[in-house]
C-alpha cells in the first residue's frame, strides 16, 4: 500500500485561447506541484477548449493543441499529470487524454464513448475509440501510444475513464480491477444542469467500487463558451465513500483540491492483451502529516430544501461574469420593465458582486408608453436602487406614434385596438430597442434579455423588441421558475448573501405585457394559458415528443380542475404557437443551459422552421 498525494483541478478555460489556456494548465500543475502533490488531473480537452464547435475540423487547432501539450511537457518535472486535448490517430480524431510525468509524454489514452444527446454532439467531430485497441503515432517529436492504455506510474497502475465513459453500463472502469487498476481519473467536460451533480457524485462513487480504491475527477469551470456553465465541483472517493468535493460556482481561473489517498502496490502480472506505459521518477514528498483524509463531499448550502434556487443564483451569476468578460464588455445595460422577468436579471447582476466581491456595472432604462403605469415604473426604480444600478426613465411615447402615424398613413387607414391589436402593441416594444441599444454601445456594455423558455416557447415576444440584446441569461428556465425563484429571493436569497426584499414591489403583481390600454387588463396567463399547464404541455410535447393524444391524457390527469375542452384548446393553441415561432427561436439571443428542458435550437430540441400535421 503506497502513499499518495493526488490533486484535481477545474480550470475556466476559452476556446481556442491558445496562450491562456496553457498558462492556465501549467500554472494548476506548477500549485499542484507546489502543495506535493505526485499526480494531477485536469479537465477534458483542456488545452484546446471544450467548445471549439466545427473548429476542431481545422488542421492547425490540431497542430497547435499540440505545441501546447509539448509546451506543457517541461512544467511536470516531479509530478504526473493527465490532461485533456483533441488528436488525431490514423486519420480520424479523438477526444483524448495524454498522460505525461517528469517531462516525458507516456501515451494517450483515447475515449470510448461519445456525449450524444441533450445538448452534445461530440459524433460530429470525433469517433469512439475501440475497446481494446491501441495505435503507434507520432507526436511532440515522439513515436507514442494511443488508445486504450493503463500506465504504471512509480508503482501505481492508472486508468482512465474520460467524462461520458464513466456513464455508460459497459464503462471501461468495470474491467479496471481484473486489469490491476488500482487508482482512476476522470477528466471531464461535464455542463451544469439541475440536481445534476448528485449523479456525479453516483457515478465517481461507483468507480471507486469498482476498482477497490481511489477514483478522481475534474470538471471545467465557468462559462467556457457562452452556452454551457460548467461548475467545477471536483470529486475524489476512495474505496465507495465520496470523501472530497471541491467547490462549485468559483469565481476565478481554477479550483485545486489536493488529498492524500492510500494505492494498492501494481500487480506484477498483467492481463493478457493490455498494453501498460510504465515510468519511474522522483515523486515529490508528502508532508508527514496526511492531508485531507475527509471533508465534507457537499456545501452546506447543496444540502437544504432550496438547493435548484441556489445552484440557479449561481450558475447564472457566474455565467454572466464570464460571459462579459470573455467579450470584453465593461458592464451591462437592461431595459428594467419592473415585472418580473427583467427584475430577476437585474438581481442576477447584482450576485455576481454579492458572491465574487467584485461587483458589475449595471444600468437599467424604464421606458414608459400611455400604457404604462405608476406599479411598474416604481417598482423598476426600487429594483434599480436596490441593485445599485445606474436608473433612467424615458418616455417613448412619441415615437409609438410617429410609428403608428406613418403605418397608418402607408395603409390609407387609422390603426384600432379591435382590428390591429397585434401591430399596436409589438411597435411599443420595438421603439424601445434602439435606444437601449445605444446606450449599450455608448457604454460598451453588454446589452441584456429578458426572455424566458416558456416564452420562447410560445414566441410570446416581439422580434427586434424585448428580444434584442446579446446575452439571454433566463431563457434557460420557465416563467413558473423565474416566479418562485423571486419570491424566494426577497425573502430568503442565496446562502452568504441573504434576500433582496425591494423585490417585494416586483412579487406583488400579475404578470402582464402592459402592451394594451390599462382597461383591457392584459395578463400573460389570460394572453396564453395557465403557466402550469404550459410548463406540462412543453414536457410531454417537447421534452418526450409525445403524440397529441398523449400529452392531453397527461394534461387531464395532472388537471382535472379543468374542463377537457379547455385543455384541448390550450393544447391546440400550444401546438400552433410552437410551429410558428421556430423562426423566432432560431434567432433569440445566446442563452445559458439549465434545466433538463430547453427550447434553444442550437443546443438542445431542434426543430423545422416550417412544419405542419
Amino acid at each position: 500500500m503506497k502513499s499518495l498525494r493526488i490533486a484535481a483541478v477545474a480550470l475556466n478555460q476559452t476556446p481556442l485561447d491558445w496562450r491562456g489556456n496553457l498558462a492556465r494548465a501549467s500554472e494548476a500543475i506548477e500549485a499542484a506541484r507546489r502543495a506535493g502533490a505526485t499526480l494531477v488531473c485536469l479537465p477534458e480537452l483542456c488545452l484546446s477548449g471544450y467548445g471549439c464547435e466545427d473548429a476542431f475540423y481545422a488542421p492547425h487547432v490540431r497542430r497547435r493543441t499540440l505545441d501546447s501539450l509539448a509546451a506543457l511537457l517541461p512544467t511536470t518535472q516531479g509530478v504526473g499529470a493527465v490532461v485533456g486535448l483533441p488528436l488525431e490517430v490514423e486519420g480520424r480524431l479523438y477526444n483524448a487524454a495524454a498522460c505525461i510525468a517528469d517531462g516525458v509524454l507516456l501515451g494517450f489514452t483515447l475515449k470510448q464513448f461519445l456525449a450524444d444527446d441533450g445538448i452534445h454532439y461530440e459524433p460530429r467531430w470525433f469517433k469512439p475509440w475501440p475497446r481494446g485497441k491501441v495505435a503507434t503515432i507520432s507526436a511532440c517529436g515522439l513515436s507514442v501510444l494511443a488508445g486504450d492504455l493503463l500506465y504504471d506510474l512509480a508503482g501505481v497502475r492508472l486508468g482512465i475513464e474520460i467524462c461520458r465513459d464513466a456513464w455508460v453500463a459497459d464503462r471501461p472502469a468495470n474491467g479496471y480491477a481484473a486489469r490491476g487498476v488500482t487508482l482512476a481519473m476522470n477528466p471531464s467536460a461535464s455542463h451544469f444542469a439541475f440536481g445534476k451533480q448528485a449523479i456525479r457524485r453516483r457515478l465517481v462513487t461507483e468507480g471507486s467500487r469498482l476498482i477497490d480504491g481511489p477514483y478522481l475527477y475534474t470538471n471545467l469551470l465557468g462559462n467556457e463558451s457562452g452556452r454551457a456553465l460548467y461548475e467545477g465541483g471536483t470529486l475524489i472517493a476512495q474505496r465507495d465513500t465520496l470523501t472530497h468535493q471541491g467547490p462549485r460556482f468559483v469565481f476565478g481561473d481554477r479550483t485545486l483540491t489536493v488529498v492524500d489517498v492510500d494505492v494498492a502496490d501494481s500487480p506484477t502480472k498483467t492481463k493478457p492483451g493490455d498494453t501498460i506505459i510504465s515510468a519511474a521518477w522522483q515523486r515529490s514528498p508528502a508532508d508527514a502529516e496526511k492531508l485531507n483524509p475527509h471533508s465534507p463531499p457537499q456545501a452546506a448550502w447543496e444540502t437544504g430544501d432550496a438547493v435548484v434556487y441556489e445552484e440557479f443564483s449561481r450558475a447564472v451569476s457566474l455565467a454572466l461574469h464570464d460571459y462579459r468578460r470573455k467579450c470584453r464588455a465593461e458592464g451591462f445595460v437592461l431595459s428594467l420593465s419592473g415585472g418580473a422577468d427583467s427584475a430577476a436579471v437585474a438581481s442576477l447582476v447584482w450576485l455576481i458582486g454579492r458572491l465574487s466581491g467584485d461587483p458589475a456595472t449595471l444600468e437599467t432604462v424604464y421606458q414608459a408608453t400611455s400604457n404604462s403605469g405608476t406599479v411598474t415604473r416604481d417598482a423598476a426604480r426600487a429594483v434599480a436602487t436596490a441593485v445599485g444600478a445606474t436608473h433612467h426613465e424615458w418616455d417613448v411615447q412619441d415615437l409609438v406614434e410617429r410609428y403608428t402615424g406613418l403605418a397608418a398613413a402607408a395603409v390609407g387607414h387609422p390603426l384600432t385596438w379591435e382590428t390591429d391589436d397585434l401591430a399596436l402593441q409589438n411597435i411599443q416594444s420595438r421603439v424601445r430597442s434602439p435606444g437601449v441599444w445605444m446606450l449599450a454601445n455608448l457604454r460598451r456594455a453588454l446589452l441584456l434579455t429578458t426572455g424566458n423558455r416558456s416564452e420562447a416557447a410560445v414566441g410570446y415576444a416581439t422580434m427586434d423588441g424585448d428580444t434584442s440584446g446579446g446575452y439571454a441569461p433566463i431563457a434557460g428556465v420557465s416563467k413558473r421558475f423565474v416566479l418562485d425563484w423571486l419570491q424566494w429571493m426577497e425573502t430568503v436569497g442565496p446562502a452568504g448573501v441573504g434576500p433582496l426584499p425591494a423585490l417585494a414591489a416586483i412579487n406583488a403583481q400579475q404578470p402582464t405585457a402592459e402592451l394594451r390600454p390599462p382597461g383591457a387588463g392584459q395578463t400573460d396567463e389570460a394572453d396564453l394559458m395557465p403557466y402550469a399547464v404550459l410548463d406540462e404541455i412543453e414536457r410531454s410535447a417537447i421534452g418526450d415528443l409525445d403524440a397529441t393524444e398523449r400529452t392531453l391524457e397527461r394534461l387531464q390527469a395532472r388537471f382535472p380542475e379543468h374542463a377537457p375542452e379547455q385543455l384541448a384548446a390550450w393544447l391546440e393553441r400550444f401546438d400552433r404557437l410552437w410551429r410558428a415561432s421556430q423562426w423566432k427561436r432560431e434567432r433569440l439571443a445566446p442563452s445559458l443551459h439549465l434545466d433538463v428542458l430547453s427550447v434553444d435550437p442550437k443546443t438542445w430540441r431542434r426543430w423545422p422552421i416550417l412544419s405542419g400535421e
